[in-house]
């Protein structure tokens, strides 16, 4: 009796615990909507009241939408509200595509213009014969001389089939120009170069997972072979990312049918998706090494860490960015969208390699420490990690560039323009050049750019200077200045710039930049790319890997410690 007693007084507590739990369930969700209510009710209020009485009139959708921003940007950067004017940026963002002339404009900090940078290959702008460094005046009767890249660039686009007169002004001659251009449906090319290396190594490079780029990878993949590749080079760095069913369908490349490569996971079950191989592969044994950077991120992690988790690549560089959420599309009233993060995504290990915690807010980057992460396994039993993006298998530093080198060829910078000008100059003298591999800048006119830069007083800041002068305010702040000047003075001496001798120091670098500027005028995109790979310190140790089978093999399958 005692013992049934017993028994029903536990099962009593449980179904009394199981009730409380159900009930503080309830009420939570209760003061959750509650709240929710509440804080709409007072946002509502309080734009009445502005609306009502505020000393100046409100423009609705620059204050509510800075409201919309506000909140939004208490969440992470990849959440955003596009208004109905911008929604056309999200498609391009998702499709890769947009309507205009095809090129890309900057603004000229000296001429105080904006200019042409690069026209794309085959499109208006290349095709009517506009050229880098053409200073555009005005598109038709809207005149833009005092205008800013984005307003410029939302004149040059437009849909697809309408024609415009555009009139620009050429440096090299002072000519102003009139073109009557067409504008067109404009891809970004996301496969500007793929090509065979020494060894039957094949190479593809890909710039962005935007729609249809697994087929183009595909088509690539399938040429090489035919040109006789027995072993690939899959070059992600730089790739921001896009498509995560791209990214699916170029895994399914080298990886059998039936294969789960990403899962998506979120707080509602409809966010939670599947992602699996859905063709024959067209090849599960040829070797690859991926070539990943910092600035490989979302559907390129997928793509490269997959590959990693299956043991189907190697991959090499340094440690990618990071990014293991996932966004949708929603389409909000008055055709206005709002991207927004919905799950993480899993790769076939079972790791997200998300790197920061947006817990608190846009504001707040909490990167997750390596000690922090968890282990994972791949197929063959090699340890991975999660958190902080995709660690390479082999890890090869790329070079850096000299901040001479940077500042010289950064667009909007308080210089001179300088390397932008000699090269549009360059350009006008030369109606051709050599083939991507084989141009080289002479002597003379390298020996040409280092006067220039002279004559036109270049200055830069680098980064020792700029803490030089703070440990200068500490020292004074903190009275000991006076005490040590005369080895501040003798510092400050060693760290100031010799132009000249930075030109001279810094020379190959230099050369390589200019070299490449140089190529994407005459050859685009393609030909710089296949430029590069002449210096690439990543891509050159790719190859040796691969041209190594059985160092190949021993990365994929270690032996076991015994």
């Amino acid at each position: 009796m005692c013992q049934v007693m017993a028994k029903m007084k536990w099962m009593l507590s449980v179904c009394l615990l199981a009730s409380f739990g159900l009930t503080a369930h309830a009420q939570t969700a209760k003061n959750h909507r509650f709240e929710v209510a509440k804080n709409l009710d007072l946002f509502n209020n309080i734009y009445k009241n502005l609306d009502l009485m505020y000393v100046d009139t409100l423009n609705p959708v620059d204050v509510i939408g800075t409201g919309i921003r506000a909140m939004l940007g208490s969440l992470d950067p990849y959440t955003e509200y596009y208004p109905e004017s911008e929604t056309k940026n999200l498609r391009m963002m998702i499709t890769g595509k947009y309507a205009g002339i095809g090129a890309v404009i900057r603004y000229h900090q000296r001429l105080k213009r904006v200019v042409i940078d690069e026209p794309y290959a085959d499109m208006p702008a290349s095709l009517v014969g506009l050229k880098k460094g053409d200073i555009i005046l005005s598109v038709d009767d809207t005149l833009l001389t005092d205008k800013d890249v984005s307003y410029v660039s939302s004149h040059l686009r437009g849909d697809p089939g309408t024609s415009f007169v555009l009139k620009v002004k050429r440096p090299t001659t002072g000519k102003e120009m009139k073109f009557k251009i067409t504008r067109k449906n404009i891809k970004l090319l996301e496969l500007a170069y793929y090509g065979m290396r020494q060894g039957n190594i094949g190479y593809i490079n890909l710039s962005q997972f935007t729609e249809g780029c697994a087929k183009e990878v595909r088509k690539a993949f399938v040429d090489l072979k035919k040109r006789g590749a027995t072993s690939l080079i899959f070059d992600l760095r730089n790739n921001g990312g896009g498509s995560e069913m791209e990214a699916v369908d170029i895994v399914n490349l080298w990886v059998p049918k039936g294969v789960t490569v990403v899962e998506n996971r979120g707080k509602v079950k409809r966010a939670d998706r599947v992602y699996k191989t859905r063709v024959e592969p067209v090849d599960t044994v040829m070797p690859i090494v991926v070539l990943v950077n910092g600035a490989t991120a979302s559907a390129s992690e997928i793509t490269s860490g997959a590959l990693q988790d299956m043991d189907r690549a190697v991959v090499m560089g340094s440690r990618t960015y990071g990014k293991g959420l996932v966004q949708i599309p929603i389409d909000l009233p008055y055709n206005a969208n709002l991207k927004m993060t919905t799950s993480k995504y899993y790769i076939p290990s079972g790791r997200c390699i998300q790197a920061i915690n947006y817990k608190r807010g846009r504001g707040y980057k909490e990167h997750i420490p390596d000690s922090l992460t968890k282990v994972f396994t791949t197929l063959h039993g090699r340890e991975v990690r999660d958190g902080g993006g995709i660690q390479p298998d082999v890890e090869v530093k790329a070079d850096t560039i000299p901040n001479i080198a940077f500042y010289l060829s950064a667009s909007g910078q308080d210089s001179t323009e300088v390397m932008f000008d000699y090269i549009v100059e360059y350009i006008a003298k030369h109606p051709t050049i050599a083939p991507p591999a084989e141009f080289h800048l002479s002597d003379a006119d390298f020996e040409e750019f280092k006067q220039r830069v002279v004559k036109s007083g270049f200055t830069y800041d680098p980064v020792s200077k700029k803490q030089f002068d703070e440990l200068v305010k500490a020292a004074k702040f903190e009275d000991y200045y006076q005490e040590a000047k005369a080895e501040f003075d003798a510092l400050e001496a060693k760290l100031k710039h010799n132009v000249a001798q930075e030109l001279n120091k810094h020379e190959k670098t230099l050369r390589r930049l200019l070299e490449s500027e140089i190529i994407s005028a005459y050859y685009y995109q393609s030909g710089v790319i296949e430029a590069g790979l002449k210096h690439d310190t990543q891509l050159k140790e790719a190859e040796r890997l691969l041209l190594s089978p059985d160092e190949y093999r021993r990365i994929l399958r270690p032996e076991s410690k015994k």
